[in-house]
Order: structure tokens, then sequence, then C-alpha cells
């Protein structure tokens, strides 16, 4: 077995094999490691425990960032939802908490799981843990869909560099939720064709997200992406298990997103000259936080 170069490779292996597009990705994995399939699944439960902790922080905590811009977000939730006003199923409710424990973490400093980067790493544990506890999902299947998760986002990098800087944040937050899509249609035990489906309409739908951090921090508008497109990947799922296809196939829609990072102006590619970094009051949190810094550096 060689690196997995495209999803068609995979798929085709997968249905000659009659196997999971998982099983494929491990066994790939313990060749090119010279590691027992069971190490390997060894490694990605130590992924799947630091997301379960980094939750389990992000939900007791309401300590703001440096800036001051965020991490109380997940704490206004959980008061909302102990009135029980909310719009949304107690699940989609846990989605939403769980993405916002995560990413609030990562700006607190605390230990999250890049997955597939840091300013994308509440999409994945939203997803997986959140939909693991409603469909009780044991550890066995929460590992076979991180490692699906862990699939597509290598197949995709294989193309398309997953860095804000290099092609917006349809290569960070829009991977990230074509990765939890495709996971967890696993978890609901779809077909490999639903699988690719699921990342494939996330993605296609995603594409052109511009990366444009306000002060350069991934903050704003990073923070509450992470809990809109959680549950965007929730939506790319369903569709995919109704039996709705893309009509693009995913492949292509790599090559797509490539062509718009290439196309896409450096200025909305992680540079905040452009997009919600440069908005009146963007430049105000900019040059506000710029002060304060300097005062600080004064003291």
């Amino acid at each position: 077995m060689t690196n997995l170069k495209d999803f068609r490779q995979v798929f085709e292996k997968a249905q000659e094999s009659n196997k999971k597009i998982y099983q494929i990705c491990e066994m790939n994995e313990a060749e090119l490691s010279e590691l027992p399939v069971e190490e390997i699944r060894k490694k990605v439960k130590v992924n799947l425990d630091a997301m379960k902790a980094a939750i389990a922080q992000g939900l007791k905590s309401q300590e703001k960032s440096m800036s001051g811009l965020c991490g109380d977000d997940c704490a206004k939730l959980l008061k909302m939802y102990d009135k029980q006003t909310s719009l949304f199923s107690k699940t989609y409710q846990k989605v939403l908490l769980y993405s916002f424990a995560t990413i609030e973490q990562n700006l607190r400093m605390g230990k999250i799981v890049a997955c597939p980067t840091a300013g994308s790493c509440g999409i994945v544990p939203a997803v997986i843990l959140a939909m693991a506890e409603d469909l009780e999902a044991n550890e066995e299947v929460q590992i076979n869909a991180l490692i699906t998760a862990g699939l597509i986002g290598q197949i995709v990098s294989n193309k398309l560099a997953l860095a804000g800087a290099v092609a917006g944040c349809q290569s960070e937050c829009g991977v990230a939720a074509a990765m939890a899509s495709a996971a967890l249609v696993e978890m609901k035990n779809g077909t490999n064709e639903q699988i690719l489906n699921a990342a494939a309409l996330t993605l296609k739908n995603i594409m052109g997200l511009v990366c444009d951090p306000v002060a350069g921090l991934v903050e704003v508008p990073c923070v509450k992406r992470n809990a809109f497109l959680s549950i965007y990947a929730v939506t790319g799922a369903e569709l995919a298990l109704a039996g709705i296809k893309s009509v693009i196939p995913i492949d292509e829609i790599v090559d797509a997103m490539k062509q718009v990072g290439e196309l896409m102006s450096p200025t909305l590619k992680e540079s905040s000259d452009a997009g919600l970094a440069t908005t009146k009051t963007g430049l105000e949190i900019t040059a506000n936080l710029a002060q304060k810094w300097q005062n600080s550096t004064q003291k």
C-alpha cells in the first residue's frame, strides 16, 4: 500500500476490499509507520481524549482571552440553555457548546487538538463528541469517526494547504467542517459513498470563505465561525445520509478550492488587510489593542 493521493483512490480501494474508509486509512497508516493497527488506534485515542478534556475545561471557564475580545460565549449559551429558551434541540445545543468550549480553550492557550488547524479546532470535536453522546456511540465508533475525519483532511492537504494564509478560511474551518461531516456519517454507519458526499457537499458550499482576522488574532471572526460551521457540518451529513449527492465529485471540488485560493486576493488570506479586519470597528479594535500592549510593555 502507498500514500493515498485522492478520494477516488481511497473509494476504489475500500470498495474492492469491502472495507470502510476508516479501515483503509488505518491499514495504510499502519503500513507506512510499520506499526500494528492497534497502535494507530491508540494514537487516535490520545487525540480523542485530548478533545474531551478541552471541552470539559472549556465548559467550566469564562476566562477571557488576553485581548478581552472573546472567551465567555460558551458561558452565555449555557446560561440561556438553563432557561430552556433555545430554538435548537438538545443535540444541536451540545454541538454549539462544544465548539465554543474548544475554540475558547485555544484562545486561552489551553491544550487543544489542531484538527486540522488551531483556528478550526472546535468543529470536529464538537460534532463527533456531541453526536456520540446522543447516538450512544462507544469509544471504538468515535475512533472510527476521528480516523475518517483525519483521512478527509489528509487527502485535501495533498492538493490544498490547510492554512488561511494560503487559501483563506475555506481551507481551515471549511475543511474542518468537511472532516466533521464525514465523521458523523461514519458514526451513523453510512456508506463510503455517503461519507464522501457529505464531505463534498460541505466543501463546495463553503468555497471562497476568506480569512480576515481582526487585529491578526485567531478570535474575531474565528471563534464564532467554529460554532456556525459545526452546525453546517451536521447539515452536510444529514443531506448525504438522505441520499443527496454532490453533482461535482469531491476531488474536483478540492481542485476548484485550490484554484479559488490562488485567485483570492492576498489581502483576504490572513493578512488582516481587508474584510472584517478593515471595517471601522475592526480598525478601532486593532488600534486600541496596539495601544494597550504598548502601554503594558512600558510599565
